[in-house]
């Protein structure tokens, strides 16, 4: 099995300020780690360039009102909102970043590898088609379904698995049925959105997926979550190919969030959803990096562990250095499980009518 790693040192480049959370630094120290564990080394990983996203490309998802807005705010810079800069020659970045997706969905549609990684910043998916914030730009993922979709595919399943809600990959296909969009995310929590009852509307009705769970949620519930919502959604929906909005902000040791999955629970997590798309789509996930701000004791391992997944190497010795284990007794929450069987059996309701698995086991 060879994975398909996206990377260039222009990723570095993108910086709003030294203190920001999304800065260099965390693709730098994950870098370092892969470099350690001599992941470029193995015949199983292939580095795949990126490119610059073209106009056409990212019109099939932004207004070119918007696209206008970044071109010329990135001249002499500017805001979007409290959070979220637009430095000087920020649309250089955000291109490279929509392209990198676009050439790891390319590398997996030539079959030159059977999965891909895109490590790219900056992230996208809080930008809807209007708007960017949250730290986002351009929605590389959605660019990049699009690009699947052009190149022929027809339905595209994106598990979108950030601490926060994917809001602008939500509006982007709220009513699209041919795309299925799953988001796990720490609710309540920015951006507010990501409600059990927005399933979608208009055609796109029952294709818009909104797992919501509360802090201190730890590997358990996703592997909950797995079992009851998202394996048999994609068994019935039969996507072409499954992109993931992998945020590693899930993780106990990240500053801004409450979730407690480890890297170990990381790993596993990309690993059935490997197995999974071995069964129903030839292998086909692109996975992009999206949020994760625990630079130094949770994203290199988390980021690490879910390339290994992909390559199919041994995951099992995948986990984050013992000085960080104390902090997830601080993060995990017995109580959340529950919360979630909840949550969960509020969600089959209002789904039963979308969905055959839910109604063969009412």
């Amino acid at each position: 099995m060879t994975c398909g790693v996206v990377y260039h040192p222009s990723y570095l480049m993108h910086q709003q300020s030294p203190s920001h959370p999304e800065r260099r630094e965390r693709l730098a120290y994950t870098l370092d780690q892969l470099q350690e564990e001599g992941i470029f080394d193995l015949p199983q990983i292939k580095l795949i360039t990126p490119r610059i996203a073209l106009r056409d490309e990212v019109l099939l998802v932004h207004s070119i009102e918007y696209l206008r807005f970044l071109e010329q705010t990135s001249v002499s810079g500017g805001t979007i909102d409290a959070d979220t800069y637009v430095p000087k020659g920020l649309i250089h970045d955000a291109l490279l970043a929509s392209g990198g997706a676009i050439a790891g969905a390319e590398a997996v549609l030539n079959q030159e590898v059977k999965n891909c990684f895109v490590l790219a910043r900056p992230p996208g998916h809080h930008a809807g088609r209007s708007q960017g914030g949250g730290f986002c730009y351009l929605n590389n993922v959605a660019i990049m379904v699009r690009y699947l979709q052009r190149r022929g595919l027809r339905r595209i399943m994106i598990l979108d698995w950030d601490a926060h809600h994917g809001n602008g990959t939500e509006e982007i296909f709220y009513d699209d049925p041919t795309v299925l969009f799953c988001s796990v995310h720490q609710y309540p929590f920015y951006p507010g959105s990501g409600r059990v009852e927005d399933i979608g509307f208009g055609d796109g009705k029952g294709y818009n997926i909104n797992l919501p769970i509360p802090a201190g949620s730890s590997d358990k519930v996703y592997r909950y979550l797995l079992e009851e919502v998202i394996l048999p959604l994609a068994d019935e929906y039969m996507p072409d190919a499954i992109a993931i909005s992998a945020g590693q902000d899930n993780h106990f040791s990240d500053p801004l969030t409450g979730l407690a999955l480890t890297a170990q629970g990381y790993a596993q997590l990309m690993q059935e959803m490997c197995i999974l798309a071995d069964s129903i789509c030839f292998g086909r996930i692109i996975a992009v990096l999206e949020g994760g701000y625990g630079i130094e004791g949770g994203l290199p391992y988390t980021n690490l562990g879910l390339i290994a997944a992909m390559a199919g190497l041994d995951i099992s010795g995948i986990r984050e250095p013992e000085i960080y284990r104390s902090m997830l007794l601080n993060e995990f929450s017995e109580d959340a499980f529950s919360t979630v069987i909840k949550m969960v059996s509020d969600l089959k309701k209002k789904l039963a009518d979308h969905w055959y698995f839910i109604r063969r086991y009412e």
